[in-house]
Order: structure tokens, then C-alpha cells, then sequence
């Protein structure tokens, strides 16, 4: 990759920062995004709530979460929804439209259906259905990522990535309540009827898009004569490859090895084994293998046979391959480099998933915790949301992702604060915001950093593979997260690494971690210094982000409106 050097954007005024925003694309960038976040709160959230009150076993409803596993690997269909058409409609709308509809449609079909079932009578056929929605909305994912990036171009990343953000913020704050009210006044059925009704708005804004440039590229079979029979078998091998693969990496990013249950003789052998992949302990190091596994047999599985040129092959690997060769290509020494600021831009943030129990440990009633994030929190995201793209469009990209990765960084340094505070709902507000502002502002760049490194021949397939990964340590590295902070409490009565902090705890609440400290048999002051040490490093392992950030800068990764 050839560099050139940085050129500073000139600063703009507020006015002209905030301009593009009141436009037709933006309007119809905020109903997809509210149309991609609805679909998933109704097929996660809302659904495990309906089946809870209708009185369904907690492992029932955590075998629902396998309807979430394809927003994890969209990847790897995303390629063919580049290429293939809709026979009728690709000519009449265009082809990432004709995909928004079609998707949009049968999710609209699916909610209807769940509407009229009975979770006790109809179990089986919910979850099949929850789980084809889960396919449809990662599918729509892809296609609105597809289309947001063909048409903002270089120049306008980060006015949509804004934008989408807000309609997918939005989205489950509304799944969050109206459904709820709903069914509690006229029934589980209508709730979903109304949902259903209100994919509409996706709907409008599938109508009112303007289908971007987007070419299907021929597949070049060269001298390549057709062999149907011995195609067919290949095609089968290689599709078979592709399902243990996809099972591989699923189970590895969701911790959930369900899809396996049948190689087990026996279920106390699988309820063994599946101990062991979700243990705190332990599972990291299955479930990352497992990841590398399926990543490594999809690869395979692509590629063409080895001295055999086929037709299969062929269409594979210019399917397939070739969008992640074109990436490479393009940034050569600089691909990795790429890769690993977009994995680690949000670790800090996504190690924080012990933040619900920590509240609880602090004494917090569960209403009060609801309430708080429920609303404060959404609305402080779309705050967060909002100052990250005004941030792009004014002070520019590099500004902006230097200052998003500080911000998420040392806004959890908020949380070692809150930590000292106890059970203070001022305390807890503040702290809040912090995080929901920094999240909402980083992640918003981070959405428009990423989409500018995507070519636009490779939309679909590049931004879906960038989007299901960069979360992926976040994942694997949170698994430790609780083991950190009960070994650190240990350690602090003992004069361990967290002892230091047990001077900022002498004035706590009397309910703040009174339980969980017995439980654990350590003091209160000890359990407080554990996890003011926990956030204390996820601070400090937030920082390899705004190095890496600074790196990519300096090495000319990090393009202006307007620089080559």
C-alpha cells in the first residue's frame, strides 16, 4: 500500500458539520437501521422474555439463542448475496433493494406466524421459525450494510454509520417497552402482530432508498467444460465442509456447543462436556481453537482442488476468496495491522460483561437497575451516537478514532469509581452516561472507520466479515472477566495486587457487597478492590487501541474526505 502524506481537513462550522444529516439518505439510513435492531431484540430479548412469563425452563430458552448464531457467521453466505439476483425484482428495484424487500418481507411473514403460536402447543415450530429469523435479519444486516457503504462512497461513511446507529439504537428501546405493555394488556399474539406491523418502517425506507452502484461480476470458468455428476459431489463435500465449519465457529462465538449434542453417547456426557466449553476457566481455550478451526475448514473448503481446476472451485474461490485477497492486495503490510486496531478498538468495552452482576453486588434493586439503563442509558448512547458523527464530520476521521479509543478506554475507569460509591444512584447515572457516551461515540466511528477500508466491488462480503469479527477477543477475553475480579478480592485481604485499593472503600453502604462477600469469604472492602482492579485494567488494555489508532494514522491507514 502506498502512502501518501496526511493532509490536515480544514475545520468546519457546526452548521456545516451537521448539514448532511437533514438528508434523504440519512432519513432512510435511520429506518434501516431501526428495521436491523428490530429484528434482533424481537428474536433475542423479547422472545426470551414471552417464553419466561409463559413459565418455559431457562435451558429452554437459552436453546432459543441459537436463532442470534448467524449474526456471528453472516460472512460466510454474504459473498452470494453480492452475486445472486432475484429473478424479476433485482431488474425492477436493483439488487441490494430487491434483497432489503425480499428480507424484510419474510421477517415481517415469520413475526405474523410466531403471533398466532402458543409456546406450550408450538415449541418446536417457534424455534424453527425464531431460528429462520435469525438467518433473514442477519441477512438484511448484510444487505443495509451493503448498500449504506456503495452509497455514501469515501466521502460520507460517517453521516450513515451515524445514522444507522440511530435507528439501531432506537430499536430496542421500543422492543424494549411497547411489546411488554402490550401483552400485558391483550396477549403475547397481538404484541408480536404489532412488531410485525412495524417492520413497515423498514419497509419505507427500502422504498425510499436510491439503489447504489452495484455491478455482479461474471464468474470466469475459462476452458472449464461442465461435468454436472462429478460437480454435484464436489458441490456436496464442499457445501458439508462449509456446515462443520459455520458449526465450529458458532460454537466457539457463542459458547454454546448444542449443534453437537448428538455425537455424545450420553446426555450426562454432553452435560460434562458442555461444562467444561462455558466454563469461566476453561472455555477460553476450546472455544478460540474452535473459532480458528472453523475459520481454517471455511478457507479450505473454498479453495480449488490442488492440480484440479473445476468449475466449483473456480466459482468458490472468485466468490469467496477473492474479496479477501482484494483486501490484503490493497493494504498489503498494512492488512494486519488493520485487522487487529478494528478486534482490539472496543475491547475495553466488551470486557465489561460482568457489569449486571456488579451492579447488583453494589445493592442496586433490579428496578432501579432497568430503569437506569433501560432509559437513561439509551438515551445517553444516542448522545454518544450523535457526537461521533458530528465529530467526523467536523474535526475528521483521524481525530475522531484517536479520540474514540481514549474515550472508551477511560470511561471505565468511571466504573472503578462507581465501585468506591456502592449503592448511589447519582453515582450510578453519572457513570452511565460516561460509558453509554463513550460507547455510542466510538462505536459509531468505528462503524464509518471500517467501512471506508471496504471496496466497493467487495461491499457485502468485506463489511460482513470486518463486522463478525471485530468483536471476537472481546468475546473470548471476557470469559475471564469474573475470574479476575473474585481472584483479585482474594488476593486483597492478603496484600495482593488489589490491596492498594481497599483505601478508597472505608466509607461503602452497608448494603454494598455484604452477600456476594460472604459468599466469596472475603470483606467487603476486598471484593470493591477487586473490581476496582478489574476496570482499572480493562482501562489500561483499552490504551493498545489508541496506540494502534496513533500507528495507523502515522503509516497513512487512515484516510480524510478528500485524501487519496
Amino acid at each position: 500500500m502506498t502512502t501518501t502524506p496526511s493532509a490536515h481537513p480544514e475545520k468546519k462550522s457546526l452548521w456545516q458539520a451537521i448539514r448532511p444529516f437533514f438528508t434523504r439518505t440519512a432519513l432512510v439510513m435511520i429506518f434501516l437501521g431501526f428495521s436491523a435492531g428490530l429484528t434482533l431484540s424481537l428474536i433475542f430479548d423479547v422472545l426470551s422474555i414471552w417464553l419466561r412469563a409463559e413459565g418455559l425452563s431457562l435451558e429452554v430458552i437459552a436453546f432459543f439463542s441459537l436463532a442470534t448464531f448467524a449474526y456471528s457467521l453472516k460472512f460466510i453466505w454474504a459473498p452470494l448475496i453480492d452475486r445472486v439476483s432475484l429473478p424479476g425484482l433485482t431488474r425492477l428495484v436493483g439488487h441490494r433493494r430487491s434483497w432489503m424487500l425480499v428480507t424484510q418481507a419474510f421477517i415481517m411473514l415469520g413475526l405474523w406466524t410466531i403471533s398466532g403460536l402458543n409456546p406450550h402447543d408450538h415449541l418446536s415450530l417457534m424455534a424453527l421459525i425464531a431460528v429462520l429469523l435469525g438467518f433473514l435479519g442477519a441477512t438484511q444486516d448484510i444487505v443495509i450494510d451493503a448498500w449504506r457503504i456503495e452509497s455514501a462512497g469515501s466521502e460520507g461513511q460517517g453521516v450513515l454509520a451515524t445514522a444507522y446507529a440511530w435507528g439501531a439504537r432506537v430499536a430496542p428501546f421500543v422492543a424494549g417497552i411497547l411489546p411488554l405493555i402490550i401483552a400485558e394488556r391483550y396477549g403475547w399474539g397481538p404484541a408480536y402482530a404489532l412488531m410485525a406491523a412495524l417492520m413497515g418502517v423498514g419497509v419505507l425506507g427500502t422504498l425510499l432508498a436510491r439503489e447504489g452502484a452495484h455491478i455482479v461480476k461474471a464468474i470466469y470458468y475459462g476452458d472449464l467444460p461442465p461435468h454436472p455428476a462429478s460437480e454435484a459431489l464436489e458441490w456436496g463435500c464442499r457445501v458439508l465442509l462449509m456446515v462443520v465449519a459455520a458449526s465450529l465457529m458458532g460454537a466457539g462465538l457463542t459458547a454454546n456447543i448444542n449443534l453437537f449434542q448428538f455425537l455424545f453417547p450420553s446426555a450426562e456426557a454432553f452435560e460434562a462436556a458442555k461444562a467444561v466449553w462455558t466454563s469461566k476457566q476453561t472455555g477460553i481455550f476450546l472455544q478460540f481453537p474452535a473459532v480458528l478451526a472453523g475459520l481454517g475448514l471455511l478457507f479450505i473448503a473454498c479453495l480449488p482442488l490442488p492440480r484440479i481446476p473445476t468449475r466449483p472451485g473456480a466459482y468458490l474461490r472468485q466468490t469467496f476468496v477473492e474479496p479477501m485477497a482484494d483486501f490484503v492486495s490493497r493494504y498489503e503490510n498494512l492488512a494486519l495491522l488493520i485487522l487487529a486496531t478494528i478486534c482490539v478498538y472496543r475491547l475495553a468495552d466488551f470486557l465489561l460483561n460482568i457489569n449486571g452482576a456488579f451492579y447488583v453486588d453494589l445493592g442496586f434493586e433490579l428496578s432501579v437497575i432497568g430503569e437506569v439503563r433501560k432509559v437513561f442509558g439509551v438515551v445517553m448512547t444516542i448522545i454518544g451516537v450523535t457526537a461521533g458523527g458530528v465529530s467526523m464530520t467536523r474535526f475528521g476521521m483521524k481525530t475522531s478514532l484517536v479520540v474514540g479509543a481514549f474515550a472508551c478506554s477511560l470511561s471505565n475507569l468511571a466504573y472503578a469509581w462507581l465501585a468506591t460509591q456502592g449503592n448511589s444512584i447519582p453515582a450510578f447515572s453519572i457513570t452511565l452516561a460516561i460509558d453509554n457516551i463513550s460507547g455510542g461515540y466510538a462505536g459509531t466511528v468505528l462503524i464509518a472507520y471500517m467501512s471506508s477500508m471496504i471496496s466497493q466491488n467487495y461491499a457485502a462480503p468485506q463489511y460482513a466479515l470486518l463486522s463478525s469479527l471485530y468483536a471476537l477477543p472481546g468475546k473470548l477475553l471476557a470469559s475471564q472477566s469474573g475470574r479476575i475480579v473474585e481472584s483479585s478480592a482474594k488476593g486483597a485481604d492478603t496484600g495482593g495486587l488489589a490491596a492498594p485499593f481497599k483505601g478508597f472503600l472505608a466509607d461503602l453502604p452497608s448494603l454494598s457487597y455484604t452477600k456476594p462477600a460472604a459468599a466469596l469469604g472475603v470483606s467487603r472492602e476486598a471484593l470493591g478492590a477487586g473490581y476496582m482492579l478489574f476496570f482499572t485494567y480493562t482501562a489500561l488494555v483499552g490504551m493498545i487501541a489508541v496506540v494502534l489508532a496513533i500507528w495507523l494514522i502515522r503509516v497513512g491507514a487512515v484516510k480524510e474526505q478528500g485524501e487519496a
